[in-house]
């Protein structure tokens, strides 16, 4: 996936429904937008959380977007296992193919993928 490209598609695209948009739409993406900033939970910890939810419902784009904002927030490689697992866990065996992108998104993001200490 070329991350670039997904980020200025995705940004063009938002511009369009936001040029759309009424009072209501206009709310639920504002409200998209707040949930995310720190409150008792870091930005971190919050797009880990919105990461494991995309993984679940499947939304590959959506797995893109939080990949790409758990980078900018310093996620490292292992705890993005452990949310995977997590997300593994939730979801089930039907998740897998969504893992698999998942991580070569992550890989595209300039990270790489390491064996974990436990597998060792």
């Amino acid at each position: 996936m070329d991350i670039e490209e997904f980020k200025r598609n995705r940004e063009a695209l938002h511009k369009k429904v936001m040029d759309l948009a009424g009072k209501n739409m206009k709310t639920f993406h504002h409200l998209d937008w707040k949930v995310y900033e720190p409150g008792a939970l870091d930005k971190k910890t919050k797009q880990m959380l919105g990461l494991v939810a995309s993984m679940v419902l499947r939304c590959d784009d959506c797995i893109a977007y939080h990949l790409t904002r758990c980078a900018e927030e310093g996620v490292s490689s292992g705890e993005l296992e452990e949310a995977m697992t997590v997300a593994v866990m939730v979801g089930g065996s039907i998740i897998i193919p969504h893992l698999r992108r998942a991580v070569k998104v992550w890989e595209a993001l300039g990270n790489t993928v390491k064996e974990t200490e436990e597998k060792k």
